[in-house]
């Protein structure tokens, strides 16, 4: 029973992941996630419904439209299959630790494809949207309200007023930290960062804020240390910091106290 279950939201997760790609195709380019109907961007040839299975699809053709032979990009594949393995762990993590909660589960899923949209337009277009990052905002506050209490994010606020509070300091708190750099060296911090930064203290709260975006630069500035000195990015070729952000948000809904503790563990 619990092998099906979570196959079964693999599945979910891996429908989702497809439509988290045409949130990532067309957000950007501020076009409609309704309509049209999906198509080729290469030959504007309607896909039909037969190639519109995630991931098997993509096996299928191999990679390429059906009609112009264009290759597919290949984010396309991996953000299907991730988002289905992601969806498949928060069952089982989540089954096998705090008891599944329909709620609870619905709000960490929204905010891990929240933050995964976020990190890959970002890697592609570098830039974070407002029109992601405002709306996000603001659900992030009424979900501080009517779910005050969660086991996964570790959140000790026992009703909505405190939530709330707490959802606020923790916006502030975000925002604060990456502004102090945004203002001193403008080219290294851009101002989607800071905004962003503001999102993530929102969801996370005043606590987990920190191990959040603490993460996010550790881990940011380790992987550009690499690439400059594998050359693999030249030097003055900026690096976007929305994706490690988005990792390091991730981990933290799920690890976020375990992460906090075993900081503070260190003093």
């Amino acid at each position: 029973m619990e092998f099906t279950l979570t196959f079964i939201f693999a599945l979910l997760g891996i429908a989702i992941g497809s439509f988290l790609n045409v949130c990532i195709d067309r957000l950007p380019a501020g076009k409609s996630l309704i309509r049209p109907p999906s198509y080729c961007d290469a030959c504007n040839q309607r896909i039909s419904i037969r190639d519109l299975i995630p991931v098997f699809s993509y096996l299928w053709l191999r990679g390429r439209c059906r009609y112009c032979q264009v290759r597919i990009p290949q984010r396309v594949f991996w953000v299907e299959l991730g988002s289905g393995l992601l969806f498949a762990f928060l069952y089982y993590y989540w089954y096998r630790h705090y008891g599944l909660n329909v709620a609870e589960f619905a709000v960490i899923s929204f905010y891990c494809c929240l933050f995964i949209v976020i990190g890959i337009i970002d890697l592609e277009h570098k830039i974070i949207l407002n029109k992601m990052v405002y709306p996000a905002a603001v659900a992030a506050l009424v979900i501080s309200a009517f779910l005050p209490q969660s086991g996964l994010l570790n959140l000790p606020w026992p009703d909505a007023l405190s939530g709330i509070v707490n959802s606020i300091i923790g916006g502030a708190i975000g925002f604060l930290i990456l502004f102090i750099p945004a203002i001193i060296n403008p080219r290294g911090m851009g101002w989607g960062d800071v905004k962003m930064a503001g999102l993530i203290g929102l969801v996370t709260g005043s606590k987990l804020v920190f191990a959040a975006l603490f993460l996010g630069i550790i881990v940011g500035g380790l992987i550009a240390a690499s690439l400059l000195l594998l050359k693999v990015k030249k030097r003055k070729e900026l690096i976007p910091f929305g994706p490690f952000l988005s990792l390091a948000t991730i981990a933290t809904l799920l690890w976020g106290g375990d992460i906090l503790n075993w900081y503070l563990a260190l003093f």
